[in-house]
């Protein structure tokens, strides 16, 4: 299923570890009804900057989905963390929007912002950017196109991430940043026992590493599936084991938990509906 005005920004190797993506969505021009316009996400340990240069949207409650954060509102420039459900949107109408994903780690470390009071919470951006990332940010509504804010994006972000050589990861996917993460939680000056380590992973992610690992979980089974023949069946139980679940009763429950759809349905829901989009750019 092709989404058009939808696409997916891998950073470059320098950025690695810095940014996870950028997801570019513009449905301008688009004769969307309101189910089409309805968006689903799942949960994910990142902190996200979102632009808004076009439309807004609407937070929808449902069983097993996240509810609006305290003062949900959509404006100009939007500062999310790490949401542990998944979350369902609708847009009014049409719209164009970018969202910048940050491991919260290298967001902290870039912004001083603690990406643990971010968790589940959507908030005006100027009320926590410093000043000099503020007025950056609101360059980007500037009359350019999105090829234009991403080289924004790159230039801006590039000498701030080569600063901080110490704190920096060149992981991509989850489990590679996970691991990364309890490396340097083990090997840091403020104690080496589980516990302490724990600690310390939280502090820098928001949420705990159980969490983080789950999500890993999720990234690698989901990407099993998305490469599968769209024709094809899952063996679900199969792909239970060979990404870690318990049992395939566990790969359910946690599917179910962080996208809100048993893995089929997810599965068939992906491939045919266009609230799904964000699900299809990671495939």
């Amino acid at each position: 299923m092709e989404d058009p005005g939808t696409r997916l920004w891998l950073p470059p190797l320098g950025l690695a570890g810095c940014v996870r993506a950028v997801m570019l969505r513009d449905t301008r021009g688009r004769e969307l009804n309101a189910e089409q316009r309805e968006n689903y996400f799942p949960a994910a340990p990142l902190v996200s900057l979102l632009w808004w240069f076009a439309g807004d949207g609407e937070w929808l409650t449902r069983p097993g989905f996240s509810v609006p954060p305290p003062g949900y509102c959509v404006g100009p420039l939007m500062l999310a963390g790490p949401f542990t459900l998944p979350s369902h949107t609708r847009n009014t109408g049409p719209m164009h929007a970018i969202k910048l994903l940050f491991p919260p780690d290298a967001f902290q470390a870039l912004t001083g912002i603690d990406a643990a009071a971010l968790v589940n919470r959507m908030v005006p951006a100027e009320t926590l950017l410093s000043p000099e990332w503020h007025v950056w940010a609101m360059s980007l509504h500037a009359d350019i196109d999105d090829d234009e804010r991403l080289a924004r994006i790159e230039a801006f972000l590039r000498p701030r991430w080569e600063a901080l050589a110490p704190q920096r990861s060149a992981a991509q996917r989850y489990a590679e940043w996970v691991q990364a993460l309890a490396m340097r939680a083990a090997t840091s000056a403020s104690g080496r026992s589980l516990r302490q380590i724990e600690r310390r992973v939280k502090a820098w992610a928001g949420v705990p590493m159980r969490e983080l690992r789950a999500v890993s979980r999720a990234e690698r089974a989901f990407l099993a599936v998305a490469a599968s023949d769209a024709g094809s069946t899952v063996n679900w139980a199969e792909l239970a084991v060979e990404t870690d679940y318990a049992d395939q009763s566990h790969l359910c429950r946690e599917t179910r938990r962080l996208s809100g759809f048993s893995p089929e349905d997810l599965r068939r829901r992906m491939q045919t509906e266009e609230a799904f989009w964000p699900y299809r750019l990671w495939r």
